[in-house]
């Protein structure tokens, strides 16, 4: 596993940007993408991409590391997918509900990857169709987005205080007459000093609460590993979802999200922990909360055996749980 992680670093070294478009911790807005006439359009950021369906008042939010140092990413993606369509397409409040998924650490071929797939053309529009607005030239996070949900505007922040290129990526949707923002991020690793989580989680705190939206949900691999990010959602006024349904903080059994999947020799160093989170405000009410993922392994024998050769107990295809929310979007509308 030491060799494989080697590897991944050098690979990330080598394709470093030397310049970027984007100004730090600013908004660089890009399309989205909508599967039309048999091909991936971009639709013009700022512009709407449809009406809001009246019928929606849930949104249903995933979020998944898939983990990008592991060989067979294609492998690995299409039984992420499949995994995330059985559990959407098995929801039996699918016609009041909008899904919203988010997935950090893809690389270039995960992203090729999802746009050809049947289920994605069919179900969502997509935030990235290749990585050229990622602050990372190796891996980076994509969302897919309910297509029944109006999409306002796309956008990244790519943070200024990151030693991992790490930025956060906002979508803003349109539910009846509310907009709901939803920001992925796959906040800085590690324990390094200074630890840039917290300026990270400030920044997307303060996109979360700008004048018009109406409420938001952040969520990704926060990597949460260290004091200070036990209270990082309450010094920014944010809730966390799981802490909101009674969830306790030190509950390996039914909170952590890393560990259980990781490496053995990784997992005996490190034990588990709660990286994983959905923290959010405004006018949401969180209905539900949960960890999604576990034992999703790699189907080919070949694969499994090259992977349980790095160090696993079972192949599975990423060493991070996902994590789910639900939460009803009420409208004023309901209210006059």
């Amino acid at each position: 596993m030491d060799e494989v992680v080697e590897k991944a670093l050098k690979q990330v070294q080598s394709k470093t940007r030397s310049s970027v478009p984007w100004k730090f911790d600013e908004p660089w807005h890009q399309p989205s993408y909508t599967f039309k006439d048999n091909a991936w359009t971009a639709n013009d950021p700022g512009s709407s991409t449809g009406a809001a369906s009246p019928s929606l008042c849930k949104l249903s939010l995933y979020s998944w590391n898939i983990d990008f140092m592991l060989p067979f990413s294609d492998s690995r993606m299409h039984k992420g997918l499949r995994h995330l369509q059985s559990l959407i397409d098995s929801n039996p409040e699918q016609d009041s509900t909008a899904s919203i998924i988010y997935l950090q650490e893809c690389v270039d071929s995960d992203v090729h990857f999802i746009a050809s797939h049947d289920w994605v053309r069919r179900r969502f529009n997509l935030s990235d169709i290749d990585i050229s607005d990622w602050q990372s030239g190796h891996y980076g996070t994509i969302t897919l987005v309910d297509k029944r949900l109006p999409i306002s505007s796309c956008f990244r922040v790519h943070y200024s205080q990151t030693r991992m290129e790490r930025d956060g990526l906002f979508v803003d949707v349109r539910m009846e007459d509310k907009t709901v923002r939803v920001c992925n991020s796959h906040l800085e690793s590690m324990a390094f000093e200074p630890p840039y989580r917290i300026p990270q989680m400030k920044l997307c705190a303060w996109y979360m609460r700008q004048a018009g939206v109406d409420g938001a949900i952040a969520a990704g691999d926060f990597n949460a590993i260290q004091e200070f990010d036990r209270t990082l959602h309450e010094v920014n006024g944010l809730k966390d979802a799981y802490l909101e349904l009674g969830g306790r903080e030190d509950d390996p059994d039914n909170g952590h999200t890393w560990g259980q999947q990781a490496a053995t020799k990784l997992r005996q160093q490190f034990g588990t922990s709660r990286m994983d989170k959905v923290y959010f405000c405004g006018g949401l009410e969180l209905l539900s909360f949960e960890r999604f993922g576990a034992g999703v392994c790699v189907d080919d024998e070949r694969q499994r055996e090259a992977v349980v050769k790095l160090g696993f107990d079972e192949p599975w295809i990423t060493d991070h749980l996902g994590v789910k929310a639900v939460f009803n979007v009420p409208s004023s509308k309901a209210t006059l």
